[in-house]
């Protein structure tokens, strides 16, 4: 395609994208789906494109203030997912001259919400967590995520797995911190690869797989994956479960548990029983008090640890939000930490950045709760990080861990920003 055609394209999606009416991913999709004699080459410059100017919105629109012609044809040309060389036949004289001055910029020459492009809402609680290194952190939140899969236990080994995808001419590399875990390079489709269609890895973040480790489940126990969504942890503790005890996955979304199903049928698990419920308070909830040994809370969030991936978050996300997510997540955690049997283990997690659905949340919970005891992260991340390269797991450990409570950072781990807070609840006397 002529790469004025692929700029139209993208400028088109760029408007529809930056109205913030629907989620990034979805409006993606329909515009493929309106599409449809695009090929994947296309798509990938023109997604990719639009998403480069959702990440540096604010740079990109201070830019786009001056130079010639429509807004979103200059942000398209300032976001396009391709060399300059390729685009330059189809650039003006003047605009040519234009993005040859915004291209000999640097961050000198902006302003720091231009170079950060957070909103500010974001800025101040994230700078009064991360100090010096903010600027690290926002740099990393503006990157493309890396595509980590996770490979199933039950089906495949990793080095299986990964000789499989060079086989394909796809390179990849072990995770540092997931046993399980490979970091493939670039970004191919996996999606018709037949390691994939057989059930021997799921894409999966590597802090994501470490989240569901900390859950510990063993065979033949009671599980609960609270807020299950899709079921990407569902999966991993299934497979730790190896198929055996029964694992519950709830949600309040009847259409996630679906999109579940055909995970699992790949996936080889059979002990998993999903239930769409109405609420945290759900009779389904209630039937289960004090029968679990081990419930995961992966709570509703910002989900501002993953800006990576979805980085219109930041722009859609409204901080008045924040107060109901917090309230939302404490009546989560409280409703699930009734299904705990004594010695049983609660795991509660979000995928955001923010104290304030974190560390705020887990210390009001213990607070509340002296029939719940604090298990220290960092004890159960020794038995769970790789042994790979000689790992000093106990070191790691305690990198990862702010106190007593999980802390992953994009700008230090390289993964998804992720939270995560262990209780056991105490035996009867």
């Amino acid at each position: 395609m002529h790469p004025n055609a692929l700029i139209d394209h993208a400028a088109t999606l760029i408007a529809r994208v930056l109205t913030f009416s629907h989620p990034a991913d979805a409006t993606v999709a329909k515009y493929f789906r309106d599409n449809r004699a695009l090929g994947p080459r296309e798509r990938a410059t023109i997604s990719e494109t639009a998403y480069k100017v959702v990440r540096l919105k604010a740079r990109f629109e201070y830019l786009a203030r001056s130079g010639p012609g429509a807004r979103e044809r200059k942000l398209a040309i300032l976001g396009f997912h391709g060399s300059r060389e390729f685009i330059a036949s189809s650039l003006t004289q003047p605009e040519a001259a234009w993005l040859a001055i915004c291209d000999a910029t640097s961050d000198d020459d902006f302003l720091d919400m231009h170079v950060h492009n957070l909103p500010q809402w974001m800025v101040d609680p994230l700078k009064a967590q991360v100090g010096d290194a903010f600027m690290a952190l926002a740099h990393a939140l503006n990157t493309p995520a890396t595509l980590d899969i996770r490979v199933n236990a039950l089906k495949a080994k990793r080095e299986s797995v990964q000789k499989a995808l060079q086989a394909k001419s796809m390179r990849s590399a072990l995770t540092p911190y997931s046993p399980m875990g490979l970091r493939v390079e670039g970004n191919p489709s996996l999606l018709k690869f037949a390691g994939f269609e057989a059930g021997k890895f799921e894409v999966q973040d590597e802090g994501s797989q470490l989240l569901a480790s900390l859950v510990g489940a063993k065979r033949g126990e009671m599980v609960t994956d609270f807020c299950a969504g899709a079921g990407g942890k569902t999966l991993a503790i299934g497979a730790d479960m190896r198929s055996t005890g029964r694992l519950y996955a709830f949600d309040t979304s009847a259409h996630r548990l679906e999109a579940l199903k055909p995970r699992l049928a790949r996936s080889g698990l059979s002990n998993v029983q999903t239930a769409a419920i109405s609420n945290e308070r759900d009779e389904r909830v209630k039937r289960l008090t004090f029968k679990m040994d081990r419930v995961l809370v992966d709570a509703p969030c910002s989900g501002t640890g993953t800006l990576r991936r979805n980085p219109d978050l930041k722009w859609r996300i409204k901080p008045q939000e924040l107060d109901e997510l917090v309230l939302l997540q404490k009546a989560i955690l409280d409703s699930a930490a009734k299904m705990v049997k004594p010695g049983g283990r609660l795991v509660y997690a979000t995928c955001s950045l923010l104290q304030a659905e974190n560390e705020d949340v887990a210390q009001a919970f213990t607070a509340a709760n002296d029939d719940f005891e604090v298990l220290p992260v960092a004890q159960v991340l020794v038995n769970v990080l790789s042994k790979e390269d000689g790992l000093d797991v106990e070191a790691v450990a305690a990198g990862m861990c702010q106190g007593d409570f999980l802390r992953l950072w994009p700008h230090v781990h390289a993964t998804d920003g992720f939270f995560a807070a262990i209780w056991i609840r105490k035996q009867l006397d």
